[in-house]
């Protein structure tokens, strides 16, 4: 079963490639998730279509037959019999336009979302019909492909391979997948409200919406509400929602989370995210007096800790947040930041922090971490552990999933997230502190390690590597060899300028 999946992700994928020419991953992601989605609604329509055909009392041009079965409903004009037609024209590009049109026409939740951009001159129009080609003999919208997501594991899929061909931009889009799976097996969504405030293409909501059908909860008792500031980023997320048929709140329209936010009174019960790092320019000067910034103002160079405090302010009574940031946010120095983390932990907000490996996102290199925020440390049906943090470090679980990028496996998020229960007591397991992996911690020993969260501080070394050397022996020694290998290289480079002299090359 596997490697048939992924015939059909290897194919779309080489249709895709085929289209980009000289553009950008940035530019052509849009315009090939575009034209997966018009497949998908398209091969949804039409399976709908030839039932219907076959029943002498319906009528197959009937929209609310589509409706009332929750599909999308496809006018003449879109269907992709005309597209295939048009392919090897010229005017292919118009086609598909007005096909996006009608659609969003037709299909009010869809307003101001699908790419219509084809016809543009710089769009070659042989590689589009060639790709349009390609994708007419795969099906991915018919009741067979939707029960096993087809169609959502090609959008994962080419979102994570459009990240990594984007590199460094990728990652505004896309977080990858075991990180998200990380998050949702600790926070466990199982029913209120999730939101997200940068939310990308929507993989949180998504894994969220999984984890309670895995878990046998009903998607009815999940709500979830997000906002996305990149335009196109927006498009993307609420086209991944609509073909898996998640009815999410994340605005009519782009917009930035600290300037114009959309969800004002919400108290969210779960809010995951994956902030962009470090973001420098984020308007901080026209929010000095904001209600967010509680626990201080956060600092004009960095939005880290502006997205900590609005992500703390829109947590419910009970609420918890999981969120990844760079590693700099554990233990940085900036005065502002200081205060506010050193605020956080007085407050007994901060209720874990897990160290990940590095390679695990496409889009940077810098080592990140997840932070977890609760308003509460003494829920029902939880172990009270007011006054402690847990703090693990899995710098050394996941896989090389190929050359450049490390993955976790199941077995890494399960030890990860059974840890984190068994603290709070919400699993069958009994906590304990494992040298150099997890340990928990009380307040005063944080305000001792002068208010740093880096779990290193508080883990140790694992078993077997503790070093039994006493310190002082340990410093005469190494500062002996120190001192020989300073001689020797003093000793090389006499060496080197006698050989580059002789030869006439004076150094």
């Amino acid at each position: 079963m596997v490697s048939a999946e992924l015939k059909i992700e290897d194919k779309l994928w080489a249709a895709a490639d085929k289209l980009r020419g000289s553009m950008d991953a940035s530019e052509y992601k849009n315009v090939v998730l575009g034209l997966i989605f018009l497949k998908y609604v398209s091969d949804s329509f039409e399976e709908k279509y030839e039932e219907l055909t076959k029943d002498e009392y319906a009528d197959p041009e009937d929209k609310d037959e589509y409706l009332a079965d929750n599909i999308f409903w496809v006018p003449a004009e879109a269907r992709w019999g005309k597209i295939n037609r048009d392919a090897k024209t010229p005017k292919i590009g118009e086609t598909i336009d007005e096909a996006m049109i009608a659609i969003e026409k037709e299909n009010p939740s869809l307003k101001n979302v699908l790419p219509k951009n084809y016809s543009r001159p710089q769009l070659d129009k042989t590689r589009l019909g060639e790709t349009v080609d390609l994708i007419s003999n795969i099906k991915v919208g018919d009741s067979e492909n939707q029960k096993t997501d087809t169609l959502g594991r090609v959008y994962e899929y080419f979102l994570g391979k459009f990240a990594s061909a984007e590199g460094k931009g990728g990652g505004e889009f896309y977080t990858p997948r075991s990180v998200v799976s990380l998050l949702v097996e600790m926070l466990e969504p199982y029913k209120g409200r999730i939101y997200d405030p940068c939310c990308g293409s929507g993989g949180m909501f998504i894994q969220s919406e999984k984890f309670v059908e895995e878990h046998a909860g009903s998607i009815g008792d999940i709500s979830i509400y997000g906002q996305e500031s990149n335009p196109t980023t927006w498009q993307l997320c609420k086209m991944n929602l609509a073909i898996r048929g998640i009815d999410g709140n994340i605005g009519a329209h782009n917009a930035d989370t600290f300037h114009n936010d959309l969800h004002k009174g919400l108290r969210a019960d779960y809010i995951l995210a994956n902030p962009p790092f470090n973001i420098s320019d984020w308007g901080q000067e026209r929010l000095l007096e904001d209600s967010r910034w509680k626990y201080g103002t956060p600092p004009s160079g960095n939005a880290n800790y502006g997205w900590i405090q609005h992500m703390t302010a829109k947590l419910a009574p009970e609420g918890t947040a999981g969120f990844v940031l760079a590693n700099g946010s554990m233990s940085t120095s900036n005065s502002s930041e200081f205060e506010i983390r050193k605020n956080l932990i007085e407050n007994d907000l901060v209720e874990c922090i897990v160290t990940l490996p590095g390679q695990l996102f496409y889009s940077t290199p810098i080592p990140v971490c997840l932070w977890f925020v609760t308003k509460s440390k003494a829920k029902k049906n939880e172990r009270n552990h007011q006054g402690e943090i847990l703090f693990i470090d899995a710098r050394n679980e996941g896989f090389m999933a190929d050359r450049t990028t490390k993955e976790f496996s199941e077995e890494d998020i399960k030890k990860v997230a059974n840890a984190y229960h068994a603290w709070k007591g919400t699993n069958e397991k009994e906590y304990v502190d494992v040298a150099g992996f997890c340990s928990s911690a009380s307040l005063e020993a944080v305000k001792e390690q002068d208010y740093t969260l880096t779990p290193g501080r508080y883990v140790g070394l694992e078993d077997g590597l503790e070093d039994s050397e006493p310190f002082e022996e340990k410093m005469g020694r190494l500062t002996t060899l120190l001192s020989e290998q300073v001689i020797q290289s003093h000793q090389l480079e006499e060496d080197i300028r006698k050989v580059l002299g002789g030869i006439g090359y004076e150094i």
